[in-house]
């Protein structure tokens, strides 16, 4: 009773793995699915589709260890087509903001920055560009420099040039600190050096942003030079959202003392 209620089992169970197939017949019968015809969009719509697909949230691209993860899964679409390698390309380069020396502490010694590593045909898409000034003020990387092999001079595109200043160690609290061989204006006469050169490489530039944290005021030496350097070269100053400079008046403080010392009080 027994074994043949075992060989009844064993037999099922034959039948049943006879009966699998990585082949699914169940749907023989279904047509197949056709590609989607992404190419036969509006040009406008395809722009919009990789907006979604390629930009960051804060659309900024710099050489960072989490890029793996933030930056590559997005670049997969250069890799369906030549058409889509064209679109895309300038769009993940044309409407981000490429930091020009990287600011994370792995690559912030690196010999070749994020513009050095990039083929020019993806530099000549590049519209905007982010200097930051301060980190490293005692001594600045040696990356931090203008020459051939960064690969200013593809950047015909460049439209827009942002220069965030973190700190100006031209202030007294500074003194003592600035390291042997280091003047008050040694850091200010290297930014500006570097912000004019950054301009000669890129003669179609046409708006430098300027931008700071609070604690930098308007009227600070590093500022103020280069406020000055800009306007030799005739270029359009705009001021960055995060210091919320004016024209008018710039009090140096924040907050409430910020109010207070604007009327006077």
């Amino acid at each position: 009773m027994h074994l043949a209620h075992d060989d009844a089992q064993t037999d099922g169970l034959e039948s049943a793995m006879l009966g699998l197939s990585l082949d699914d017949d169940s749907h023989d019968d279904e047509p197949p699915k056709a590609p989607f015809p992404f190419f036969e969009l509006p040009l406008e719509l395809r722009l919009r589709i990789y907006e979604f697909a390629l930009l960051t949230p804060d659309r900024m691209v710099d050489l960072d260890p989490t890029n793996y993860r933030r930056i590559l899964p997005r670049l997969r679409c250069f890799l369906v087509c030549k058409q889509m390698h064209e679109e895309a390309k300038r769009v993940f380069y044309g409407l981000q903001t490429i930091r020009l020396f990287p600011m994370h502490g792995r690559f912030f010694h690196t010999k070749k920055p994020l513009l050095a590593r990039l083929p020019a045909e993806y530099r000549e898409d590049i519209t905007t560009m982010e200097l930051r000034l301060g980190p490293g003020w005692g001594s600045p990387p040696k990356c931090q420099k203008v020459d051939e092999k960064l690969g200013l001079q593809d950047c015909i595109s460049m439209r827009t040039l942002k220069v965030f200043v973190e700190v100006d160690p031209s202030g007294d609290i500074f003194n003592g600190f600035r390291g042997r061989g280091n003047a008050r204006d040694t850091y200010k006469i290297f930014s500006v050096a570097l912000l004019q050169e950054i301009l000669e490489q890129t003669p179609s530039t046409r708006v430098i942003e300027l931008d700071a944290y609070p604690s930098v005021s308007k009227s600070s030496p590093l500022v103020v030079a280069l406020v000055d350097a800009i306007k030799k070269t005739k270029k359009k100053i705009v001021w960055g959202p995060l210091r919320g400079w004016d024209e008018a008046e710039d009090c140096g403080q924040i907050g409430l003392e910020n109010t207070l010392a604007c009327l006077q009080l």
